[in-house]
């Protein structure tokens, strides 16, 4: 496997509960050939010098004493232009929901044009919540047992560190000059949820949005949204909608 295509992958685990499951993460990332390890907000602070933390990890301590423990999911998908939120459950809104066998191809693609991909995991517990699914470009679900399709963190951090690396293996030998795809300019989850802060100002301006009573609308618009993956240009055009919508007020 290429590793500077390895290194574009980032693996974002999001208020994690148990040290060991970090531990078993780092390790499982380093087993299949990647090291960019996010922590945000861990329910304990510090998680990578918890000491389950350190045995579980064995051999990857490396990838663990690397990790970068955060509070901010924004700034962990600020640079990747496709994020994939990993979960199983269903969502009334949200980005487009797909298999992770239709995800791997989107990843190759990006990588293949030289663009950071983060993919996401959530709380033990609970899962991605819906804010966390707002700076996904993807909710990406994993093919089980529909009666119980339930994974341990570091279990589906495997499966997807597994399978990236037999897919990435087999394009280690492509050459991308070889393809005449132009490279897509996608702007990145982080800018979109800036844009649609700056349209609920606007349409909240003109009188569209009633903030006391604000229904579904701005969770449509970011299905919407999320639904085109907008370029950096197109984020620049309705940002300066917006603008001209708020001057009106």
């Amino acid at each position: 496997m290429n590793t500077a295509h390895a290194q574009l992958l980032r693996w974002v685990l999001v208020e994690t509960s148990h040290p060991g499951n970090v531990g078993s993460a780092a390790r499982a990332l380093k087993t299949m050939g990647f090291s960019d390890l996010r922590l945000i907000s861990p329910k304990i602070s510090g998680v990578a010098q918890v000491p389950e933390a350190i045995a579980l990890a064995s051999g990857a301590l490396d990838i663990l004493e690397s990790s970068q423990e955060s509070s901010s999911l924004e700034s962990a998908v600020q640079d990747c232009p496709l994020v994939l939120g990993l979960t199983s459950r269903d969502r009334e809104f949200g980005p487009p929901a797909i298999s992770w066998q239709d995800a791997r191809p989107l990843i190759q693609a990006a990588i293949t044009g030289k663009h950071r991909v983060a993919l996401l995991f959530g709380p033990e517990r609970t899962g991605l919540d819906n804010h966390h699914l707002s700076l996904c470009t993807h909710r990406v679900w994993l093919d089980a047992n529909p009666l119980y399709p339930s994974l341990n963190l570091a279990q589906a951090i495997m499966v997807c560190a597994f399978t990236l690396r037999e897919a990435l293996s087999k394009d280690a030998g492509a050459d991308p000059s070889n393809t005449n795809v132009e490279p897509v300019d996608y702007a990145d989850p982080a800018a979109v949820a800036a844009m649609l802060d700056h349209w609920r100002e606007g349409l909240e301006a003109i009188g569209y949005l009633d903030p006391a009573n604000p229904k579904k609308l701005m969770p449509r618009l970011q299905a919407l949204f999320a639904r085109t993956r907008l370029h950096k240009e197109e984020i620049d055009l309705l940002r300066g909608i917006a603008k001209q919508m708020i001057l009106r007020k």
